[in-house]
């Protein structure tokens, strides 16, 4: 096993990992939230034209539905070039050092702390499943 100052290092990198675990799933909410709007958008300009309102409903549809989000862009794009510049890199070498420095193995700060903070022989204290 490492020694305790790898673990604890190799735990924040797992730990920075994770935090761009969540960044993404924010990303992907994102990319849908915006997709649902771009779809409820529509519905209410359909709904302008029905009521009268043909000129808002124009300048809607050609102002905003569809537009980029950024730059050149839709949502799914920005997703695309986050996975392909940066998560695939970081998860990719968060690996490469796990694998490097604790033989492979995830979470090893984690298993650490228990190993240090649960009361060995105590019901729901145990090192494992299997024990």
């Amino acid at each position: 096993m490492a020694d305790d100052g790898t673990v604890r290092a190799v735990g924040e990198l797992s730990k920075a990992l994770e935090t761009i675990e969540r960044a993404r799933g924010h990303l992907y909410s994102f990319h849908q939230l915006v997709g649902t709007a771009d779809f409820a958008l529509e519905d209410a300009i359909d709904l302008l034209v029905l009521a009268g309102h043909a000129g808002w409903a124009e300048e809607l549809r050609t102002e905003l539905l569809g537009r980029n989000v950024l730059r050149g862009r839709w949502t799914f794009q920005v997703v695309e070039e986050f996975e392909d510049m940066y998560y695939d890199l970081f998860r990719q070498m968060e690996r490469r050092v796990r694998e490097d420095l604790v033989g492979g193995e995830r979470h090893p700060y984690e298993a650490w702390l228990k190993e240090r903070r649960r009361t060995k022989g105590r019901p729901g204290h145990e090192a494992s499943p299997d024990e």
